[in-house]
């Protein structure tokens, strides 16, 4: 243990976030560079090394926290970083996007704020990239075997990277121009700077991974085909069909899926327009969903300039502390949540669902049509008279995915059996129906968190070894649908 008296002593402190007037007039990330350095040793020493750490079976990867909190306490950040790496190939990455499960799991918090584990790894893991710890670990023997990861997302990233270190000779196919998937054009800039992505993807390429951009299967290669040139293949092409709006007026310019406004947002970032296709400048904006990528949506918009915001959410506005009888500790709970985005500005509407969108003569969307809903028999129902008009010059889509791309031809040509839910089936290995041909990330478990998609990723590469091979040595957390209290 850390600190014995640590959780008594020390109040929680979290990662200073820069001033609204200033940080919403650039992209970069929104906290304050090197504030966390002087509080997280304290922060660390609050973990209690719990007799059953629940923060390990909170977190999907099952990661080492009070071990690495530990050592982060006795300034041991070598150590800190080797422990952290043990579970996870990409901590930056969840230590700034991740909604902490692990927090909600902490045993700190069934009376107290939890242990401020995500600030900790991300100090981790920075200290060990600028103390040049983080290094290449290519494999010491190759063995002959030949495997393609489709998509370069959080998934496919940890399968190929763990895949590599196995000794096999892997190609990571993406279809877009850049490698990172989602993390590169779904997570604004300001969330997460594109620059720990280059250095990773620099990392496994020293190791040995290769990566083929602007290449989709199913479309520019056949994916039968793909199959028979490889040993093996990871599916890991997330989980990609947006949720549509079947209502009247979608069809007018200015709606569109989320999915497809920040991208444009991010390639600004990259250099690759001026000014995007779709911008939020000067319009009255209106972001449909309440959840994380709606958030990036309203976040994205102030950066842009837009005259106002306003984000609607069909549920009830959620709790401010944990309901113990409908989500008793450690189970991750659904509060009320305001993120750098909601700090900046703009109005969030909830129990509410659009009705029809208003356009004008050119067919341009100007208004939105709204009414306020109760659930009944767990269904929304509208509420008479509550009827109400909301400017909108432009609108986005943010209410989640509905499963793998179904129109690109992959699914079809590998003659894979999907689940229920339009996800590609199965098995406790992450096989599916074809040999060979394995399944990681949202395409398998459907939309869902980071830590999921690396946890699936990691878990997935150990199979696909095994298959190969006839036995594994590569780490693997339990699989996560196996987890009692994991979300």
């Amino acid at each position: 243990m850390a600190d014995p008296k640590g959780f008594l002593n020390t109040d929680r402190e979290v990662a200073e976030t820069r001033p609204v007037p200033e940080r919403v007039k650039d992209w970069n990330e929104v906290y304050v560079p090197g504030s966390l350095l002087p509080i997280i040793g304290k922060q660390a020493g609050r973990c209690m090394d719990c007799g059953i750490p629940f923060c390990h079976n909170g977190c999907p990867l099952g990661n080492l926290i009070p071990e690495w909190n530990d050592y982060a306490w006795r300034g041991d950040w070598q150590a800190a970083g080797e422990r952290l790496h043990a579970t996870n190939n990409f901590p930056e990455f969840t230590g700034r996007l991740c909604p902490a499960p692990c927090e909600s799991a902490c045993v700190l918090g069934i009376n107290q704020p939890p242990v401020t584990i995500k600030n900790v790894e991300v100090t981790i893991i920075d200290r060990a990239w600028e103390a040049g710890g983080v290094t290449p670990q290519p494999p010491e023997r190759l063995s002959g075997k030949t495997v393609a990861v489709i998509g370069s997302g959080p998934a496919g990233l940890a399968a190929a990277q763990q895949l590599t270190r196995a000794g096999h000779t892997v190609a990571v196919y993406e279809r877009a121009d850049r490698v990172g998937g989602l993390l590169r054009y779904g997570i604004p800039e300001f969330k997460m700077e594109k620059r720990h992505i280059n250095r990773r993807i620099e990392q496994m390429r020293a190791e040995g991974t290769k990566f083929r951009t602007g290449v989709e299967i199913g479309r520019d290669i056949d994916a039968a085909d793909l199959r028979r040139r490889y040993d093996a293949v990871v599916i890991a092409a997330g989980s990609t069909t947006a949720r549509d709006l079947p209502v009247p007026g979608r069809e007018l310019n200015g709606v569109h899926q989320a999915m497809e406004y920040l991208p444009l947002a991010n390639k600004v970032q990259e250099g690759d327009y001026i000014t995007p296709p779709i911008t939020a400048e000067g319009k009255h904006v209106v972001v449909i969903g309440g959840g994380d990528t709606g958030a990036d949506c309203v976040g994205t918009a102030h950066r842009q300039g837009a005259a106002s915001v306003t984000q609607l959410e069909i549920m009830p506005r959620p709790g401010d502390e944990r309901d113990p009888v409908g989500q008793p500790w450690p189970t991750f709970p659904m509060l009320y949540k305001v993120t750098s985005a909601h700090e900046e500005g703009g109005e969030r509407v909830y129990s509410v669902s659009t009705t029809h969108f208003e356009g004008d003569e050119d067919g341009n969307v100007q208004a939105l049509h709204l009414v306020e809903v109760e659930f009944i028999d767990g269904r929304p129902t509208p509420k008479p008279g509550t009827e109400k008009r909301i400017p909108a010059q432009l609108v986005t889509l943010a209410m989640g995915f509905t499963g793998i791309d179904k129109d690109n031809g992959l699914v079809e040509q590998f003659g894979l059996e999907l689940d229920a839910r339009g996800n590609v089936a199965r098995d406790a290995d992450y096989a599916t129906n074809i040999d060979g041909v394995y399944v990681a990330g949202d395409a398998g478990r459907g939309q869902s968190l980071i830590v999921w998609a690396i946890a699936e990723g990691r878990s997935a590469a150990r199979a696909v070894d095994r298959y190969l091979t006839g036995t594994s040595s590569l780490p693997a957390p339990v699989r996560p649908t196996d987890r009692a209290l994991t979300v």
